[in-house]
């Protein structure tokens, strides 16, 4: 285990990002693993194509990272973005990186749609809890990103 990580041993073993499993379930599904972090799609998809980019360390801060890692964590971000971009056509692509209850850096990757009446213009919610898919839904979303990663 990373150094930096020891202090958060505990909370990794329910860290939906390090855990994965049960508590990944819970929010997301993974679609795969680039060179600096994991990729996940957010269950709940108000916004077509809403993504997790998380950190393959579990640390709190951005500053944590070294200038490599950091860079590397960047680059991934623009990949999925790119690929987001490239899937779905949005009018934008927000991002938003929280952490005060979990200590895993990651960033949500949230395209905005300009015909969409909900949230354009404004901060994405979180989780508003206004749209779930199936599973064969889920997979075609998953299969559209991978296909421009």
């Amino acid at each position: 285990m990373d150094p930096r990580c020891e202090k958060y041993a505990e909370e990794m073993k329910t860290c939906g990002y390090c855990a994965e499993g049960e508590y990944l379930a819970a929010y997301g599904i993974k679609i795969c693993e680039l060179d600096a972090t994991k990729l996940y799609l957010f269950k709940e998809q108000s916004h077509k194509g809403r993504v997790i980019v998380a950190s393959k360390l579990h640390v709190s801060e951005i500053t944590a990272l070294t200038d490599e890692e950091r860079n590397a964590f960047f680059a991934d971000v623009d990949k999925v973005a790119r690929a987001l971009h490239k899937a779905f056509a949005p009018a934008k692509v927000n991002y938003g990186a929280y952490g005060d209850t979990g200590h895993h850096l990651h960033f949500h990757l949230v395209p905005k749609y300009a015909d969409d009446e909900f949230e354009w213009g404004g901060v994405f919610a979180m989780n508003p809890k206004r749209k779930f898919l199936d599973d064969s839904a889920y997979a075609e979303l998953i299969a559209a990103i991978k296909a421009q990663l």
